[in-house]
């Protein structure tokens, strides 16, 4: 981080244009501790625009921290379903409980407080803390170290927490009295609708155009610099579809790890053949009436990328206790068992 770069001048204008030109968002028209905090959970690694509706009906639902902490776990799993990462919802549960016992209620006004908050980090707890009650503390997303990095034409690596820190220590010196909220949320809307990550950023519409020092280089495009990821392990997957009449086939997945305790269509290690796909379920003691091949289909996880094949597969009338499987009505599947996104090339055969 470069000590000579005056970062004073970034606030007015920055203030100024986020005043003309902020989005509006549920979260932002009315804002509370508990809907800042659902929203900021809800936007990491999701689209604002994909967030809306599962924000809406999440709030409706669990209107409160209390109904957060009571809620019972298929049906707030089923109200987070088309989200994935599964463990924020089940860390909000934790921290909402926790919020019950130890805060009456209230998500507490102090940042180190709502920093020891299971799920919680820095950038959480910074957003809360601003937006919700003012506190001047930043919140450093992926956004603003791209704005920071770019503005002051710093080619640290900003997966140092060294470097987290130091746009830390810079952005708190500057926040201005009484606009702790605002200011953050101008950075990370500069980041989101301007100094965009992926192609061109609009230079001509940012209010720092004026002393970007990666513009003046002509390097906006090269910054910021990030280690590059190691890369995703592949797997290959056999997702079953398996019918009985209007029932279909589930299996509900261990209360740890991947996906965790989700319900999910039976699926096999490894890409089979009609006749393997046959054989496995057979294997379930169930009784294959007919097959059909479906497309291929991929989802990509943090760490992990599935290629999977697909098959629908129709099998004769059984009962619950003649297998290990779970038969669900085909509409109570729909309304009542989160089935993970990772499957959503294969939910409409229900």
């Amino acid at each position: 981080m470069e000590n000579t770069f005056d970062f004073k001048k970034l606030v007015s204008p920055l203030l100024d244009w986020y005043a003309a030109n902020a989005r509006v968002f549920p979260w932002r028209e009315k804002v509370t501790p508990y809907r800042v905090w659902v929203s900021e959970i809800m936007l990491q690694q999701t689209r604002v625009e994909a967030v809306k509706p599962y924000f809406e009906r999440f709030m409706t639902a669990l209107p409160t921290v209390q109904a957060l902490a009571e809620c019972e776990e298929d049906t707030l799993l089923k109200l987070w379903e088309g989200l994935g990462y599964y463990n924020r919802v089940r860390n909000m549960q934790a921290a909402a409980q926790e919020i019950m016992t130890s805060y009456g209620s209230e998500l507490p006004a102090d940042f180190e407080k709502l920093l020891s908050l299971k799920g919680i980090g820095r950038y959480t707890a910074g957003a809360i803390a601003s937006i919700a009650y003012g506190i001047p503390v930043p919140a450093v997303d992926g956004n603003v170290l791209r704005i920071i990095m770019r503005v002051t034409a710093d080619d640290s690596d900003i997966t140092k927490q060294s470097v987290r820190t130091e746009v830390d220590r810079q952005l708190e010196a500057i926040i201005p009295a009484g606009q702790a909220g605002a200011f953050n949320q101008a950075l990370m809307e500069l980041g989101a609708i301007v100094c965009l990550p992926n192609g061109e950023p609009l230079c001509e519409q940012c209010p720092w155009s004026f002393c970007c020092k990666a513009r003046k280089q002509g390097i906006q495009l090269q910054l910021p610099v990030k280690k590059k990821a190691a890369a995703r392990r592949l797997e290959d997957r056999t997702v079953l579809i398996i019918r009985d009449g209007d029932r279909i086939v589930l299996h509900k997945r261990p209360p740890r790890g991947l996906l965790a305790g989700m319900f999910e269509f039976p699926n096999l290690d490894g890409c089979l053949s009609r006749d393997e796909a046959i054989e496995a379920v057979q294997e379930m003691q169930l009784h294959p009436l007919h097959i059909q091949k479906l497309e291929d289909a991929k989802h990509i996880f943090s760490h992990v990328e599935w290629h999977m094949t697909g098959y629908m597969i129709r099998v004769d009338s059984l009962t619950r206790e003649e297998s290990d499987l779970l038969f669900v009505e085909i509409e109570d599947a729909r309304a009542h068992y989160p089935i993970p996104s990772a499957f959503a090339a294969y939910t409409r055969y229900i």
